[in-house]
């Protein structure tokens, strides 16, 4: 699976993650083929600095929103503030979109750093994450 992302999309899910800080940040991005279109910040409903819940609300306000101008569910991203740049175990048990993208922002008091993976039972598999120019 490859997500394309430009280097907006990416600077709002750094400035969401940098924002939350001390807390994981949480959101969803929207697109069409693999390209995104929207990034949607969504609250840590936990204030967790170890793990996130989306707030119910927001997220299929978010849902909607995607539904509404036409975009699929393309990836679900979070931060690990001062975590492993994979998905944690708790990642791996709670996650529920097959199909989807899992972003995660690592690394904040050495500089974001991000990936992106695959999840499918219990399975982590690398993806391609692309960064274009606006």
């Amino acid at each position: 699976m490859n997500i394309r992302l430009t280097r907006s999309h990416l600077q709002q899910m750094v400035d969401h993650a940098t924002q939350c800080l001390p807390e994981e940040a949480c959101g969803l991005i929207g697109g069409v083929e693999g390209e995104a279109r929207l990034i949607v910040p969504v609250t840590n409903s936990l204030h967790s600095a170890v793990r996130f819940r989306m707030e119910p609300h927001e997220q299929l306000r978010a849902f909607q929103r995607f539904e509404t101008e036409g975009l699929e569910l393309l990836a679900i991203y979070h931060s690990h503030p001062t975590g492993p740049p994979t998905p944690s175990e708790t990642d791996r048990a709670e996650f529920s979109y097959p199909g989807v993208a899992y972003i995660i922002l690592s690394g904040a008091s050495s500089g974001w750093q991000w990936n992106a993976f695959q999840l499918d039972n219990q399975k982590v598999t690398p993806c391609m994450l692309e960064i274009a120019d606006d």
